[in-house]
Formats: structure tokens, C-alpha cells, sequence
């Protein structure tokens, strides 16, 4: 591609994100819009758009969604969330601040054994229950969960797709992961809950009688229909299952959640419409025209470039190569997301590792997660977490703006990638 179709698409997703930010278009019209110019200008075509695997849409993704919001809409016909919402708020004794560290500690566990997005398909439903409940503000209990799923799924190959890609090019196991990166992200979700205590401290309004009309429910007749109940968790069982064994299994998450709707939808009484009406359309659109944008990035070479000049700021110095890739990512991912991002700096990683003859202890291929995936926290579009609720929040009346995200999340991203350089000072090159 010339000079022209590059800064043309340069110009093109600055343009679309300025609007995004702004919020004076819907982000879906803005990001379909978007995807639409990209394609007049040439800087992707309908070839790579919708069957590109490094430029296009991904498909892994937008049908994980579906399948995931398929079975999250059979299982709110059973009342398992509005269970889950009494039972929680219940342990937590109707006290707001304990009520979102249970949420956000469940949210950081649930993302590492599966991957963020289905985490927060099916804890968003039981915040907003449980906040309606308290008569509580839903945005600063959603932010924190996003913030938890980014921050959790870090820890393991499974949590963050960003990582799955990095295991697949750095030859990184399931274990490797856990040894490496769990360590830290525990220290990760306490100053997570740290930060959400002063963040949001405002919105933590105890409410006596909300509190001593909660305490007195039973959280059993929430149940409304039991058999599906069952049925719905049997097979959430069976995706998650596949989802951990994707090792020895080799099925795409995707094909595991749109299996699990497919066989739920067969043995239970739903509805196919009424399911398929849960589905967060506009979201899926959303990220298709965000993957056509990036594909114009990455197919006119925008992206490479940027790769390459960080490649030759880096060098061959391995404690500030780490130390900058990190950084990098961290402010990278939180202008695209970071599945397109770590699938073109993988490559410039390897090369990276290579020219230091091998670095140690896979450092920069953990500098590369960390950021991309701690980074993801950035914005309001830096991971497909984050989109997502967003999408579930102004579904239901309770919208999450760019910016009231954003301004959390900045201070989110610095405050962590800046204790995990800190980790990774110390443990790979102080103490090594």
C-alpha cells in the first residue's frame, strides 16, 4: 500500500475514535461508518475484511458472544441471577464496598479459568439485580468487574484471548502461565480493591431498610423454573469444561458456545426467538466495524510500522527492551484492542527474543501480556470486556460513557502496569 491509503486510514480511525469519544454519534453507527470509509479508501477490501484471520473480523470472537449471550438469555428465564444477586448481598450483609469486593474477587477468579467476556456475560446480570436491589448506582460496580476480568484473566492461557495467541507463537503452556503471571495478578486484584475503595467511595450509600428488606428474602423462590435450571447449568458445565480443555480438545472457544446454545435450545422449552432476542446485536455489530477498522491499520501497515520503530527504539537492551514493551502495550491496547494488537506484535516479539539470543525466563513475552492485557483497562474500547458491558449497561438503562469509564480506567492501567514493572524488575532481572 502507498503513503496516501495510509495516513487515509490514519486519519479515517483518529476520525471514527474522536467521534466515539465524543458520543455525539452512537458508537455502532460511528464503528460500521468507519468500517464502511476503510473500505472506500481501499485500505481493506471485502477479501480481508470478512476473511482476513490477521486483518478481518474476527469470527472467534463476535460468535463466542452470541453463543455465550444465548445461553445467559435461557438462564435468566430460570431466576438464577436474581438468586445469586439475594445470596450475595446477603454474605455481604447488605454493606455496598463488601458487596463489590465479593463481585470483583468472584469476576478476577471466574476470568482466569474462563475467558473475560463470557465472565462478565454472566456476572453483569447479577450486579445489576444486585444494585437494583440496594438502590445503588450500576456503572461503578460493572467498571470494577471489567477492570477484575481484565486483571484475572491475565493470570492464565485461558482468561484473555490476547494471551492464546502469545502461548501459540512463544511455545507458553497453560502451566508456564500460572508460575509467571498468577503471582502478580493476585497482587494486581488487592490493589484493585484498593483503588475501588477511593474511586468510588462516593457511591457506597448504605440504605437501612433496602438492607433489612433484603436480609429478609429467601433467595430459593427467586428460582422460577427449576428443570431449566438444571439443564442451563449442565450445559454451561460442558462449555466451560471445553473451554479449559481447549489444550487437548483444539475446539475454538466459539464452537464450544455456539455448540452449548445449540444443545441447550434442543433439550430445554426456550424459545428460539425469545433467546435470540437476548443477543446484544448492536455490541456484535459494534466490534465487527472496530475489526474492519484495525484491518485497515494493519492491511496499509500503519500497525507494522509502529512495530518496527518500537522494535528499534528497544534494541538489544532486554531490561528496557521488557520495561518498554510493556509500557507500549499498555498505552497501545487502550487505543485498539488488544486481540488485533498482540496478533501483530507477536511476531515483532519474536524477533525481539531472537535478536537478544533468547531472552530469559520468556521476559518479553511476558511484558507483551502484561500490557496488552492490563492495558485492555485503558478505555472504553481497549478490550472486547470492556464493550460488552457497556453494551449490557445501556440495554438495561444504565449507560456507561466513554468517559466516565475512561477516567477510572486511566488511573486503573498506570497504577497497575506501574506495580507490574515493579514485578518485573524484580523478578527477572534484580533477583534473577
Amino acid at each position: 500500500m502507498n503513503d496516501f491509503h495510509s495516513w487515509a486510514a490514519v486519519v479515517v480511525f483518529v476520525g471514527a475514535y474522536a467521534l466515539i469519544i465524543s458520543e455525539k454519534i452512537h458508537r455502532v453507527a460511528v464503528a460500521l461508518g468507519g468500517a464502511g470509509l476503510m473500505m472506500a479508501i481501499r485500505a481493506t477490501d471485502d477479501k480481508s475484511a470478512f476473511y482476513s484471520e490477521h486483518s478481518g473480523i474476527d469470527w472467534n470472537v463476535i460468535f463466542l458472544l452470541m453463543g455465550m449471550m444465548m445461553i445467559v438469555g435461557v438462564l435468566k428465564k430460570t431466576g438464577m441471577f436474581e438468586y445469586l444477586a439475594i445470596w450475595s448481598v446477603k454474605r455481604a450483609r447488605a454493606k455496598p464496598f463488601r458487596v463489590m469486593v465479593m463481585l470483583v474477587v468472584i469476576t478476577a477468579v471466574a476470568s482466569a479459568l474462563l475467558d473475560n467476556v463470557t465472565t462478565v456475560l454472566l456476572i453483569a446480570p447479577v450486579t445489576l439485580l444486585v444494585c437494583e436491589r440496594l438502590a445503588l448506582p450500576a456503572a461503578p460496580f460493572l467498571i470494577a468487574e471489567v477492570f477484575a476480568s481484565n486483571v484475572g484473566g491475565t493470570s492464565t492461557l485461558v482468561g484473555d484471548p490476547p494471551n492464546i495467541i502469545i502461548a501459540s507463537r512463544a511455545g507458553l503452556t497453560f502451566n508456564d502461565f500460572l508460575v509467571h503471571l498468577a503471582p502478580i495478578v493476585v497482587v494486581l486484584v488487592l490493589v484493585l480493591l484498593a483503588l475501588c475503595r477511593v474511586l468510588f467511595r462516593k457511591d457506597f450509600v448504605y440504605d437501612d431498610d433496602r438492607a433489612t428488606e433484603i436480609m429478609a428474602l429467601e433467595e430459593r423462590e427467586a428460582i422460577r423454573d427449576p428443570r431449566l435450571l438444571v439443564q442451563g447449568l449442565i450445559v454451561l458445565g460442558l462449555v466451560v469444561a471445553g473451554f479449559v480443555l481447549h489444550p487437548v480438545l483444539h475446539y475454538e472457544p466459539s464452537v464450544v458456545a455456539l455448540l452449548g446454545a445449540g444443545l441447550l435450545i434442543a433439550v430445554s422449552t426456550a424459545e428460539t426467538g425469545e433467546v435470540l432476542q437476548e443477543v446484544e446485536w448492536p455490541t456484535l455489530a459494534f466490534f465487527a466495524g472496530l475489526f474492519i477498522m484495525i484491518g485497515g491499520l494493519i492491511g496499509t501497515g500503519v500497525i507494522s510500522e509502529i512495530s518496527r520503530q518500537l522494535a528499534d527504539l528497544i534494541g538489544g537492551n532486554e531490561l528496557g527492551g521488557s520495561l518498554t514493551l510493556l509500557s507500549a502495550s499498555a498505552v497501545l491496547s487502550g487505543i485498539v484492542d488488544n486481540i488485533p494488537y498482540v496478533a501483530t506484535m507477536a511476531p515483532v516479539t519474536s524477533e525481539l527474543v531472537r535478536d537478544m539470543g533468547g531472552a530469559s525466563d520468556h521476559v518479553m513475552w511476558w511484558a507483551l501480556a502484561l500490557g496488552a492485557d492490563l492495558g485492555g483497562n485503558a478505555t472504553a474500547i481497549g478490550a472486547s470486556a470492556n464493550v460488552v458491558v457497556l453494551g449490557i449497561a445501556e440495554r438495561n438503562r444504565q449507560p456507561i460513557s466513554f468517559w466516565q469509564f475512561t477516567k477510572y480506567g486511566l488511573i486503573v492501567t498506570a497504577v497497575t502496569v506501574a506495580v507490574t514493572i515493579g514485578y518485573v524488575w524484580l523478578r527477572y532481572f534484580a533477583f534473577a
